[in-house]
């Protein structure tokens, strides 16, 4: 079942007139503009992987991955039942979690018939009480009955591996290591390891040798060209 969340991204970034759930072949798309095919993804990209390495081979695509920068809990006893709880979450999210994604989506991205919408969000979360289809229960247990949408903080295109170095809120030494990419981002070393991983396989990075143990990266300073259509 379509999550509020979903048709509320899809109505926003398609547009009123886009022609929704289209057959396309194998598939069905979200929503088709003009000759572009637009889908919209909460989940991890690591789903659609397969489908959009199919679907650039033929058309433009448009792939509507938001980032929660804040979520608001609100807990009912019962669906439209009284409220137990509503509060923010602590966790903030940041352009940084695009990586988590990307790690996953190395093999489609970037490709010259490719575009990621990344919007920036706040977002409601409606949870009831339950464990879902997990057998065993556990304190915290909930299901979430609805997400909604509260309010789109900004929007970034990103179509080259190049602008993804955007995405870092700081100027790295042109030879560095994952060690100084931890530093400037103030996270730890497996992360930034993983923006390093994301970098090179997108091709916005390159191995230019090793400090110690230490492998060394760089920034491609001529942008190799995204995979052909």
């Amino acid at each position: 079942m379509e999550k509020s969340l979903h048709r509320q991204l899809k109505n926003l970034y398609a547009g009123a007139d886009a022609a929704t759930e289209v057959r396309f072949g194998r598939y069905r798309i979200d929503a088709v503009v003009g000759e572009e095919l637009v889908e919209v993804q909460c989940a991890s990209l690591s789903a659609i992987g397969p489908k959009i390495a199919a679907l650039v081979q033929q058309r433009p695509v448009r792939v509507v991955k938001p980032l929660i920068q804040r979520k608001r809990i609100i807990k009912r006893d019962s669906s439209g039942g009284k409220i137990l709880s509503n509060r923010l979450s602590p966790k903030k999210g940041t352009w940084l979690d695009l990586f988590d994604e990307l790690v996953y989506f190395t093999k489609v991205f970037p490709h010259a018939n490719l575009t990621l919408e990344v919007p920036l969000i706040h977002i409601e979360e409606h949870r009831l009480p339950g464990h879902g289809r997990r057998r065993r229960k556990r304190q915290n247990d909930h299901t979430v009955e609805d997400t909604h949408l509260v309010e789109v903080i900004e929007t970034r295109r990103i179509k080259t591996a190049d602008q993804l170095w955007k995405l870092l809120p700081g100027k790295l030494p042109k030879e560095f290591d994952t060690g100084d990419l931890a530093r400037m981002l103030s996270c730890q070393r497996w992360i930034a390891q993983r923006i390093a991983y994301c970098l090179r396989e997108t091709g916005a990075a390159e191995i230019i040798g090793k400090r110690g143990n230490a492998v060394l990266y760089a920034k491609v300073k001529k942008q190799k060209k995204s995979k052909a259509a």
